[in-house]
Order: structure tokens, then C-alpha cells, then sequence
């Protein structure tokens, strides 16, 4: 849970719009990068001053401004300041604690997402749930997107767009949006098909060997679905947001593929309501087997114990202090109890065998 609620304590008593970056701080600095395109060619850079974004407030050509970093408050408010974006929409940009949404704000739409992916770890620590906020102002002719690092999630888009693939090229600034949010939600099959493979593997294990590890391994996967579902649900209420066509920034020809991304995303939750029911069930199964080993157990040491019972009783009659009892001075007397105690003992599992109580 502090996943979510990392550094609101500072907000404490600031004004509504108080800049102020709450997650995960990096050592890089902010980096911010143009692609800027149309059907006919494209034009890419690093831009290492903000006031160079200047040049594309008003372009006739879609322009893709990618921003890595938001540790640098300074950063975002200028660029802010450049495209007339929200006091609100930049304190939420630099909040990365925020659940998906979808906010309008006439000549530009404020959508904030959540990236999942999957960092796998050496040795028994197995995998974990890296998770990103990602924000993105849709505008007219361009779209900024903020992510915490700088991490290349939105790589094959820019392939896309660079190899000239596809309508992504003819189309504007709202197809360029559907086409980082298709990506988002891509990444949500990567991690579901990443959890499928834990929980079988996990539910075997719990069937054969179950233990404190196992159940300890059902909490970390019941926490890692909490993140997930935290991620995943808000998106349902965005994409449909932007299928309702509401919009005029989203235009009729994109709102089929918007709709399509609607699907994939409830087909995504509906897979991880599947997952949760099966995890709420490992419990039924840890205990079920936990059960089932200690009546095997316990059926072992009853049948232990039966098979003694005659023979306790007999070495109890044979050891009450009387002078005069059958077979006391027979020689062989001692032999034929054993002999007897051994009969008793096999007829005894014999009889269990047949019964198939063994």
C-alpha cells in the first residue's frame, strides 16, 4: 500500500496548484524529446532548452513532446507555462500517486495512466511489479507525455511513426493517444500472462508441498493483484470516457479504435478477476492440503496404535505379579507369546489392507 501513498504527507496545508514532485526521485536529469511528423516526413530531437518548445505551440504538423523525468519541478512548470496547461493539471502531473483518469479542460484533454511491467530478480526473489505513472496532454496538433523515468515504454509508437507503418502517420494528434494507450494496455497482457504462469506454478506447490513459503508467496501475489486491479479498474472508466466521443479532440475516424481498446481493457479485467478468485481460493487449497497431510498423519499413528492395543494388553496380563499362570514354566512359553503378539499384529494389518485403510 505505501506504493500509493508515498510522500502525500507533504501536501499538508499547500495551497490548491503547489508544485511539488511526490515518487520516486532519479539521479538522471529530466530529458524531453520531439518527434514531430506528418504523412510525408518526420523530425526528431533532444531538446535541451524548454523555451525551444516554443516552436511548436501552434505547428500545422503533430507534434510528440516526450518527457522523461518529473523530479524537476522547475522543468514542468515552464512547459506548462508554454502550453497554457492547468496550475491543477501540473500539481497532478508531479503527484504520481494518482489513479487513472480523464479530465477536460476545453482546448486540451489531461489523461493519467498507469504502466505495469514486469522486473524479474535473480535468485528466489523471483519477479515484482514495477508500476509508472504516466501523463498525457492531448491537445489540438500535439501531445506531451510525462513519465517518471526514462524508461522507453512508448519505443515501438516511435518505431511506428519513424518507419512511416500503418495510419499513424495520416492520422492526428488523437490516434497518436489511442496509440500510447493501446501500448499501456499491451503491457497489462505482458504482466497477466507473467501472473498466469506464478499461480500455476503456485497452485501445484500448495497441492504438494505445502508450507510457511508457500502461503507467504499467496499474500505477496494477493498484494501484487491489489496494485494491479488499483491500475486496471480507473483505466476502464478513461477509455470509456474517450469512446463516448465527447470530445471534439477526438475525432470519429479514432473513436473505433478507441472502442477496441475498450475492449482489450475489460477483457484484461475480466482475466484478472479470474486471477483474485483463484488467489482468494489458495487459501481453501493451503488449508485443504494441510488438512489432508495432517489426517494422514494422524491415520498412521491410529493404525499404529490399534495394532498395539492387543499386544498391550497381552504383555499386561503377562506382567501381573501372580505365582501361578498358564505357561509360566513352559519352556517355550516366552517364544509362543512373541510368536502370538506377532500373529496378533500381522492378521491386524492384514484385516487394514483388505479394507484398504492402508
Amino acid at each position: 500500500m505505501s506504493k500509493y501513498t508515498r510522500g502525500l504527507s507533504k501536501k499538508t496545508g499547500l495551497p490548491p496548484g503547489s508544485l511539488l514532485h511526490i515518487g520516486n526521485n532519479y539521479n538522471e536529469a529530466v530529458t524531453l524529446q520531439v518527434l514531430d511528423y506528418d504523412a510525408e516526413d518526420f523530425r526528431e530531437h533532444d531538446v535541451r532548452a524548454v523555451e525551444e518548445l516554443l516552436a511548436y505551440r501552434s505547428s500545422p504538423t503533430i507534434t510528440w513532446i516526450s518527457v522523461s523525468g518529473l523530479h524537476d519541478v522547475s522543468v514542468i512548470e515552464r512547459i506548462g507555462h508554454i502550453f497554457g496547461i492547468h496550475p491543477l493539471v501540473l500539481e497532478d502531473i508531479l503527484d504520481t500517486n494518482h489513479r487513472p483518469k480523464l479530465e477536460d479542460y476545453g482546448d486540451y484533454l489531461y489523461i493519467v495512466l498507469k504502466s505495469l511491467d514486469v522486473v524479474q530478480h535473480k535468485g528466489a526473489a523471483g519477479s515484482d511489479l514495477a508500476i509508472e505513472q504516466v501523463s498525457l496532454i492531448l491537445g489540438n496538433n500535439y501531445i506531451i507525455s510525462f513519465q517518471e523515468n526514462r524508461q522507453d515504454l512508448f519505443g515501438v509508437v516511435r518505431e511506428r511513426i519513424k518507419a512511416g507503418k500503418g495510419r499513424i502517420r495520416r492520422e492526428g494528434a488523437d490516434y497518436l493517444a489511442y496509440s500510447l494507450i493501446d501500448t499501456i494496455v499491451d503491457h497489462y497482457y505482458i504482466v497477466l500472462e507473467s501472473l498466469g504462469e506464478i499461480i500455476e506454478d503456485l497452485e501445484e506447490a500448495l497441492v504438494l508441498e505445502p508450507g510457511r513459503d508457500a502461503l507467504q508467496e499467496v499474500h505477496i501475489l494477493k498484494q501484487k493483484m491489489l496494485f494491479f486491479r488499483k491500475a486496471m479498474w480507473p483505466l476502464r472508466e478513461v477509455v470509456g470516457a474517450l469512446a463516448r466521443g465527447e470530445s471534439p479532440l477526438i475525432h470519429d475516424a479514432t473513436l473505433l479504435y478507441v472502442r477496441d481498446v475498450y475492449d482489450h481493457t475489460i477483457q484484461a479485467i475480466d482475466t484478472l478477476e479470474t486471477y483474485r478468485d483463484i488467489i482468494s481460493g489458495m487459501l481453501d487449497i493451503y488449508l485443504s492440503s494441510i488438512s489432508n497431510r495432517m489426517n494422514q498423519i494422524m491415520k498412521v499413528l491410529t493404525i499404529i496404535s490399534t495394532i498395539f492395543m492387543p499386544l498391550t494388553f497381552i504383555t499386561g496380563v503377562y506382567g501381573m505379579n501372580f505365582a501361578y499362570m498358564p505357561g509360566l514354566d513352559w519352556q517355550w512359553g516366552y517364544l509362543a507369546i512373541f510368536a502370538v503378539m506377532l500373529a496378533v499384529a500381522l492378521g491386524m494389518a492384514g484385516f487394514f489392507r483388505t479394507r484398504k485403510w492402508l
